[in-house]
């Protein structure tokens, strides 16, 4: 013992016993000395009961292998084949499958769920839900779990009184209200407003104001579900809101009312700026002769320069042409003949210049962004400072068009449907803002014809060479996200067959699993291609990741074919045919564990 050799203890030592020896055995017959005569504490009141969860506990099978999923967890790095299945990837889909039966978790995996959840934030959700109350009853008993109490807004777990009990008890629900945890709250109120929207809202009033403005924000938030046309004087109310945040989130739900006054404003505010039109340029823009608007007539002439070309205040010489054998627009007879129109078809008359039809001429729209984002403006949520690199008003623009309920541009486009008003040219180079614009309305109104006007064909190609890509491009798997589950996998398949996998991968996220058949033959068959290219599956990991756990678990069989390592082909890249070969065993072997899980989970 360090210090002993300097120092001399202040014991004696027994016989044969050196001093380090002798003091350790005094400072434990000092220590065993001061407990005994230490007087007991009064003792802390144990935990209250564990609830009850009334929900079936899982079969036999399926708890094995939930024990094994979890256990699996913690030691991610271990080695092992290249082809087995990775257990952690699964976990995530075996907690949804439990939920979807209604089975509660053992009492002896809660502990291991909750460390689980705590380590992703990905199988929270999953995790407390069939956890059920108890998971919180125990989450409140160690802080390393208080995630569970903390972020779950929405989550059916936060055990709010259940609707009968709530009837009978309103005090009970007003005192959980003002005085329980924010996930208590947020979850009561989900309730609330799942039962009854009026009520569930009025809870919400009695206390906005002594709200902190990040709780506002996620009380405003949990409206969405369950939005109504009677939930509008309240958003009108927090459009008014001290925070930002909250007032945007406001206006966003103001939106996706169509009747609502906001939504009316927005759409009288983008009337103003959008239009249908057959006539000249608008009148702040340029002419093909470079004169601004300000110094034209209709005709695109200083007035005062009428009288110096011989032309009548209609802008036209006697004849009905101009002097110089011009018709109003500037076309000769003769071309204006050719091109299917007479002397009198002139733009004037509700045509453009540029594209024949049969009729005359193709209508277009035309496009005046606001010249300033003013206080109602940016009451009714238009942020007035545009991103790094974009144009004010063209910001401005974009914002209103979102915000304008979808079904108001046909009404002013003559009835036209989605699809006819997509492919009407738009003038001044303004068809990428308006497109972005309407892509951003569809999603936020669900609108599936826009959807699936502003898409277009799978197979045709997004991008030519020299063309920038167009809007719906830029993101359209947000777009698939508002269409019906089937046509999005079939709009996905049928992108992949003409395209490939190599911008695929967002697509596929937003897919259902399982996936439908026709999108998984797609997904295999370009796998199979890219096989036989010869190149490494490393540059397909996340496509094959997805597969594993997106493939219907029944094609296992129909894929053990593709688990054979093929012969290597002149050219391909060396090594590659076993690292496929393994890639497809641990896809076939994924396919057939989830299969498993699926089994063992089955009620009796």
């Amino acid at each position: 013992m360090l210090g002993t050799e300097r120092r001399t203890p202040p014991v004696a030592p027994r016989p044969g016993q050196d001093a380090p020896s002798a003091l350790l055995d005094a400072a434990a017959l000092s220590t065993v000395r001061r407990r005994a005569g230490l007087r007991p504490a009064p003792a802390r009141p144990g935990p209250d009961r564990a609830p009850e969860d009334p929900r079936p506990a899982l079969p036999t099978a399926a708890r094995s292998r939930l024990a094994l999923l979890l256990a699996d967890r913690s030691a991610p790095g271990r080695g092992g084949s290249r082809s087995a299945p990775d257990l952690a990837e699964l976990l995530p889909q075996w907690l949804a499958l439990a939920n979807h039966h209604g089975y509660r978790v053992p009492d002896a995996l809660l502990p291991a769920l909750l460390d689980a959840a705590r380590a992703r934030t990905d199988l929270r959700a999953e995790a407390l839900t069939l956890g059920g109350p108890r998971a919180l009853w125990l989450a409140r008993l160690n802080p390393d779990w208080r995630f569970a109490l903390r972020g779950a807004a929405g989550r059916a777990s936060a055990s709010p009184p259940e609707p009968s009990e709530a009837a009978t008890a309103p005090d009970e629900e007003q005192r959980l209200w003002e005085e329980g945890l924010f996930a208590e709250r947020v979850s009561l109120l989900a309730t609330a407003r799942h039962r009854d929207p009026a009520a569930g809202l009025a809870l919400l009033s009695g206390t906005w104001s002594t709200e902190r403005a990040e709780d506002r924000l996620m009380f405003l938030d949990s409206l969405r579900d369950d939005l109504s046309p009677s939930d509008e004087p309240f958003l009108e109310q927090a459009l008014s809101d001290r925070s930002r945040n909250v007032r945007a989130t406001a206006a966003e739900l103001l939106s996706a009312l169509p009747g609502s006054a906001l939504a009316a404003r927005m759409a009288e505010r983008s009337r103003g700026c959008v239009s249908l039109t057959a006539d000249e340029p608008p009148a702040d823009a340029l002419t093909t002769d470079g004169l601004t608007a300000d110094a034209l007539t209709t005709d695109g002439l200083a007035a005062d320069a009428l009288t110096t070309k011989g032309l009548t205040p209609d802008g036209l010489a006697p004849d009905g042409l101009a002097p110089d054998g011009l018709a109003p627009d500037g076309l000769t007879t003769e071309r204006l003949t050719a091109e299917g129109s007479t002397a009198e078809g002139s733009i004037a008359d509700g045509l453009t210049g540029d594209e024949p039809t049969a009729a005359g001429r193709t209508p277009r729209i035309t496009v005046r962004p606001p010249d300033e984002c003013d206080s109602g403006m940016q009451r009714d949520g238009i942020v007035p400072k545009p991103p790094s690199g974009r144009g004010a008003r063209s910001w401005w623009l974009g914002q209103l068009v979102e915000a304008t309920p979808l079904d108001r541009w046909s009404e002013w486009f003559g009835g036209r449907a989605p699809a006819e008003i997509v492919a009407l040219p738009v003038a001044d180079g303004w068809q990428a803002d308006l497109h972005a614009a309407w892509c951003r309305a569809a999603v936020r109104q669900r609108g599936a014809e826009w959807c699936r006007a502003l898409l277009g064909t799978p197979a045709v190609a997004p991008v030519t060479a020299g063309e920038a890509a167009p809007a719906a491009w830029r993101d359209p798997a947000k777009l698939l996200s508002a269409l019906p589950s089937q046509e999005r996998a079939e709009w996905v398949a049928e992108f992949i067959a003409s395209h490939g996998l190599s911008d695929a991968f967002r697509l596929l996220g937003v897919c259902a699993v399982p996936w439908a058949q026709p999108l998984g033959r797609a997904v295999v068959d370009a796998l199979d291609i890219a096989r036989d290219a010869g190149s490494y599956p490393w540059s397909f990991s996340g496509v094959m990741g997805l597969a594993e756990r997106c493939l219907d678990p029944t094609q296992a069989d129909r894929l053990e074919v593709l688990t054979a390592i093929p012969d290597e082909r002149e050219g391909a890249a060396p090594g590659a045919g076993g690292y496929w070969a393994e890639a497809f065993q641990r896809l076939v072997g994924t396919l057939r564990l989830r299969a498993a899980m699926q089994a063992e989970l089955a009620p009796a």
